[in-house]
């Protein structure tokens, strides 16, 4: 349980990074990609409290993988638009990397049982 809570911890550090790049955007991304990569970042952490609270994980699990591959496409969007700075960018990316890793050995962990 204690991998659970790390993942959540992970997810909201990355959320608080996050919020703050998002800030960056213009003005006329507000209501569509702000919107869309916050509203991603939200479902990411309500599927791992889910997670954390389900007895039968696979298929949030495999739901979580899917956010996480949408909110890096995201990011990766806004970075190719040029709405966040390369170290920004690098910084985003690599917490999402991370919080990827973690849901991939929770996935595995899954499989084990």
């Amino acid at each position: 349980a204690t991998e659970d809570l790390k993942i959540r911890q992970k997810i909201e550090d990355m959320m608080a990074y996050a919020y703050q790049a998002l800030n960056q955007y213009p003005k006329h991304e507000k209501h569509s990609l702000v919107a869309e990569t916050k509203a991603s970042m939200l479902r990411l952490l309500k599927l791992t409290i889910t997670c954390n609270k389900k007895y039968y994980k696979k298929t949030t699990l495999q739901e979580l993988d899917i956010e996480l591959d949408i909110l890096r496409s995201y990011v990766r969007l806004g970075f190719n638009l040029r709405y966040l700075p390369p170290k920004k960018y690098e910084i985003w990316a690599r917490m999402n990397d991370e919080i990827g890793r973690m849901i991939g050995g929770w996935i595995k962990a899954q499989k084990d049982k």
